[in-house]
């Protein structure tokens, strides 16, 4: 069953452009598998699905209810959600070109 996201995906310009991957590319597939339940899958597509949704609904929280470590919770969230998707996309690139 093919969702409506499926539908309206934008394409990666990076990829049209240069040829290659970018640092985002595979997040709306891996929303999209994450949408019908298939979770492992939307590891795979994009590893840093999951710190980022840890990443996006904390901010969602901390809006309305204000932690006491807030601050000290984003940065370290940020960093992790970073750090996926540099090490994933280094990886990916690995296998690209070897």
């Amino acid at each position: 069953m093919k969702l409506l996201l499926e539908k309206y995906m934008l394409p990666c310009v990076n990829k049209k452009i240069l040829g290659i991957d970018c640092l985002g590319c595979g997040m709306q597939r891996a929303l999209a598998l994450l949408c019908k339940g298939e979770f492992t899958a939307a590891f795979y597509m994009y590893p840093a699905i999951y710190p980022l949704l840890v990443l996006l609904i904390f901010l969602g929280f901390n809006f309305f209810l204000k932690f006491k470590h807030g601050n000290s919770i984003k940065i370290t969230l940020v960093v992790a959600t970073v750090s996926t998707m540099i090490i994933s996309y280094i990886i990916k690139m690995k296998i690209i070109f070897n």
